[in-house]
């Protein structure tokens, strides 16, 4: 029975949405496979996108960025993170490479710590990582020009590049620092066509238009409570925000209608983000419309946004717009675009057969 080890960050949501399709193909290759995953992800939350059985380490081995909300990050609050977990780094590599022997895996997989990377490479285990960005380009983006960034970024290069290959899905970052960069298509999960039982669940009128508003597993409260009314369309929101029902406006929280997101994202006339690889390329590849309010000094999202303007119909919209809920317009601009053919998620089956032939290379080895 192979086994497989994968770290995913808990950044957000989109690193599962990665990775999620990826396993869910390898595991219909290798039904046997023994899948170990370390996240600090809930349980609920993995098994609401992974379908084969694993064992679930809750614990995060990386942190990418403190965030003030879904759209900026929190400077001070990072650095002094990323200065603190690399205080002692030998030590702590150490200890990764030690609790990665007594977990005896065949290959690691990582999106996208880099830290399971050199405690593998101590340890004399196989491991890769797949991703569309690595926290090497963000942390020199953001910190390059502080004398202290210096060493850390040289200690994050070298992990990454201690990595057999970087699967580099698409849309992603350039990764000029990287060595081994694997480029593969697109990661997304297709959702299930609902939408006509989700408008009956609703009791949505005929012409009404879905807009679902979900910022990837980030915090962004918006006060739509204030928002103008706008006549046929109703809102699907995050049920953390507790949206009290005005008869001005529909709004339904969309976590307790009991359908999977990318079922969700599929039904809706649009979704309202952030630039993030999951909710974009599972927008794209499902034929749903996207309004996107930019990052602030995120260096990700132009790949991303040059990507989906290319595979789906798009619009940017102001902070300033979404606040205050002046979206009407935008929406209208929105659904008069033709829509281009939707792009297919070669990426997950590209990543599963490597791990695939990795894997069994790997067993065919220790076998003899």
């Amino acid at each position: 029975m192979p086994h497989l080890f994968v770290d995913i960050s808990a950044h957000g949501f989109g690193h599962l949405a990665q990775v999620a399709p990826v396993l869910n193909a390898l595991a219909t290759r290798l039904p046997d496979l023994r899948l170990t995953l370390r996240s600090g992800l809930s349980s609920d939350q993995l098994h609401s996108r992974i379908t084969t059985n694993f064992i679930h380490l809750h614990a995060s081995s990386d942190f990418g960025y403190r965030m003030l909300d879904a759209v900026q990050i929190d400077r001070a609050a990072s650095a002094s993170a990323y200065r603190v977990q690399h205080t002692d780094w030998t030590s702590l590599v150490a200890t990764e490479a030690a609790l990665l022997k007594a977990m005896h895996p065949d290959l690691v997989l990582t999106d996208v710590a880099y830290l399971p990377l050199a405690g593998a490479a101590v340890a004399g285990i196989p491991a890769l990582a797949m991703s569309s960005l690595n926290w090497a380009d963000l942390f020199a983006h953001y910190f390059a020009a502080e004398p202290w960034a210096v060493p850390i970024h040289r200690q994050m290069l070298a992990a990454y590049n201690s990595a057999e290959c970087f699967l580099r899905l698409s849309p992603g970052m350039p990764m000029r620092d990287l060595l081994r960069i694997q480029p593969i298509g697109p990661v997304a999960e297709l959702g299930h066509d609902c939408r006509g039982a989700l408008r009956k669940q609703l009791g949505c009128s005929a012409g009404e238009r879905l807009v679902l508003i979900a910022f990837g597993g980030f915090s962004k409260r918006l006060p739509i409570e204030s928002w103008p009314s706008m006549d046929g369309t109703r809102w699907l929101v995050p049920d953390a925000w507790q949206v009290v029902p005005q008869a001005s406006r529909k709004v339904n929280a969309f976590e307790p209608l009991g359908w999977e997101f990318t079922d969700l994202l599929r039904a809706v006339d649009a979704v309202i983000t952030k630039p993030g690889y999951g909710t974009f390329a599972e927008a794209a590849c499902n034929g749903t419309p996207v309004l996107y309010v930019r990052r602030d000094d995120w260096p990700e999202q132009d790949c991303l946004i040059d990507w989906l303007k290319l595979n789906t119909r798009c619009c940017q919209i102001s902070a300033a717009d979404l606040l205050t809920g002046c979206l009407a317009a935008t929406l209208g601009a929105l659904w008069q675009q033709p829509a281009p053919p939707a792009p297919s998620p070669t990426g997950a089956a590209e990543a599963a057969e490597h791990l695939f032939s990795r894997l069994t290379a790997l067993a065919g080895n220790q076998s003899v």
